[in-house]
């Protein structure tokens, strides 16, 4: 395989045995993997080489997976897989709004952490494949520029907004999706795959991170409206250049 072509992992936990299982399992599915234990390590592994996935647990010792999370993606859109605590929906409403892409509950098999990855890099490559085609790069609305090739969201001012992998997804399917009422449910599929089991509130969260970014007020939203017992609708008008 061409080494350039290999998809690097950056897996942050504390627990060695996790670490030695997923290396493993992950070199042996063709990823180029590197395991570290706490934040200090991650960033020196960041600066080394940067990875195309990052897989974060939550409780780390000294600064924690949350505020790891959102120095991440406050700098770059590196996406972020959560680990989290079994049935501990606040850490997994509260690392989405930090920036989150996806989140995984403990145990969990290597399989099933194995599909999420692959799922976030297939979505980035399917917008990635769709925008090769010169009809579509550039999605416009109220005055926005989407780059879909680029992955950039600029202002009507020409300034570029940076997100998480999450909200540009969420961005894209309302963007090819104007003035249609979608349900939560539609939301998770179109966003993550049928099968998911994201929870109708991981919605509610990233179109509230996505308000706050292209809304002129986020709390009378005008962009994404609320459809009472509907799900959400995308108002603007839509072009493609």
């Amino acid at each position: 395989m061409d080494p350039a072509n290999v998809s690097r992992l950056l897996i942050v936990d504390d627990d060695v045995e996790i670490l030695s299982l997923l290396k493993k399992f992950f070199v042996q599915h063709a990823y180029e993997v590197e395991v570290v234990t706490d934040g200090q390590a991650m960033w020196a592994a960041i600066e080394r080489a940067r990875p195309d996935t990052i897989i974060l647990d939550l409780m780390l010792p000294g600064e924690g997976g949350l505020s790891l999370c959102q120095k991440i993606r406050a700098q770059m859109g590196i996406p972020i897989i959560m680990l989290t605590a079994m049935a501990e929906l606040s850490d997994r409403i509260v690392g989405l709004e930090l920036g989150a892409d996806d989140y995984l509950t403990k145990p969990f098999a290597p399989q099933e952490l194995l599909a999420r990855v692959r799922a976030l890099q297939r979505r980035a490559g399917e917008h990635g494949h769709r925008t090769s085609e010169p009809a579509r790069p550039v999605m416009t609305f109220a005055g926005w520029h989407l780059d879909i090739t680029c992955r950039e969201l600029r202002s009507p001012e020409g300034v570029m907004i940076p997100m998480s992998g999450g909200e540009f997804d969420l961005l894209l399917v309302f963007l090819e999706h104007p003035q249609r009422i979608l349900t939560r449910e539609q939301l998770i599929d179109l966003t993550h795959g049928q099968g998911h089991d994201a929870f109708d509130r991981s919605i509610d969260v990233q179109v509230s991170r996505l308000r706050r970014k292209i809304e002129p007020d986020s709390k009378r939203p005008d962009l994404i409206r609320t459809v009472r017992n509907g799900g959400y609708m995308f108002t603007a008008k839509v072009s493609r250049s």
